[in-house]
């Protein structure tokens, strides 16, 4: 029996040392791994191999090379062509404003009456921006108040259960044709009427703009204190806008010029100006009057 034992340790441990270990069912790849723990690939490795491999491809660098000359030659073409028809230096003049001049000019157009000179301060070389002379024009204001009008259309639709994008985009395009609408009228009645001035279109877009100051008012006064109150806002802003491109449109920028023409010249000039200040109430109204209820 002893023997028999020992016979059988002694094969079991021959047969132990003769199998042959089971072949892995995968590589081991644990080795690309090592510098993170938990066997996670090192954080961009695959983005920089793909880089590596880009930057390493000669026609990914061509490519690259070539897209980046066509975009910059792109970029080059729609500068050029946005200064044959747009001065950045005249537009960057329109927005030369800072806070007390925008607080200035707020307060003349709600409250014109009691301003005394309207000329603009003439200059030689360089105009004189905005922030330095209170009648100039300036494009801030109407910008902002535009921007401004179209959030107040939106809140006013929100109260009311009207809201929509398709209503509010309806609201800020009908805002802006009437106004580039009003620019036209102007260029045109002015060429009609002979008008000899320095009006350019940043001049008429000032003067047109600066309606929206008086549409906010009346919304905004419409949604506080209900009807009544938007048409006694409506009335007073209508009235003030109308006192004030009265004012500026004869002095600023028609000019003292066009003042000692011929009497037939004057009546057009007088009622170029009036047509102007008479159709500012009506737009106001008409962009407006559906946002109050």
């Amino acid at each position: 029996m002893a023997y028999h034992s020992g016979y059988g340790a002694h094969g079991s441990k021959h047969r132990a040392r003769a199998a042959p270990d089971p072949p892995p069912l995968f590589d081991d790849t644990s080795g690309a791994y090592s510098s993170q723990p938990g066997g996670y690939p090192a954080p961009g490795a695959d983005v920089a191999f793909s880089v590596n491999h880009l930057l390493g491809d000669p026609v990914a660098s061509v490519a690259m090379a070539y897209g980046s000359s066509i975009a910059s030659h792109g970029k080059d073409m729609v500068h050029k062509e946005l200064h044959r028809f747009v001065s950045m230096n005249k537009l960057k003049y329109f927005f030369a404003v800072d806070t007390a001049y925008v607080a200035k000019k707020l307060g003349l157009l709600v409250f014109p009456y009691t301003h005394q000179n309207w000329e603009v301060q003439p200059s030689r070389d360089v105009p004189v921006p905005p922030r330095q002379d209170l009648n100039a024009p300036d494009l801030y204001i109407p910008t902002m108040a535009f921007i401004t009008y179209v959030l107040l259309a939106g809140m006013a639709l929100g109260i009311q259960k009207r809201f929509s994008p398709e209503v509010l985009g309806l609201c800020a395009s009908t805002a802006l044709v009437w106004v580039v609408m009003e620019v036209l009228a102007l260029l045109l009645g002015a060429y009609l009427a002979t008008v000899r001035s320095d009006l350019s279109i940043f001049h008429l877009l000032a003067y047109s703009g600066y309606k929206y100051v008086g549409m906010i008012l009346s919304v905004l006064t419409g949604l506080l204190f209900g009807s009544d109150g938007y048409y006694v806002a409506l009335a007073w802003t209508s009235s003030s806008l109308m006192y004030f491109i009265v004012r500026s449109l004869r002095t600023a920028a028609l000019g003292p010029d066009n003042m000692g023409g011929p009497a037939p010249r004057q009546r057009l000039q007088l009622y170029l100006t009036l047509g102007a200040a008479a159709f500012q109430p009506l737009i106001i109204y008409w962009l407006t009057f559906h946002l109050v209820r």
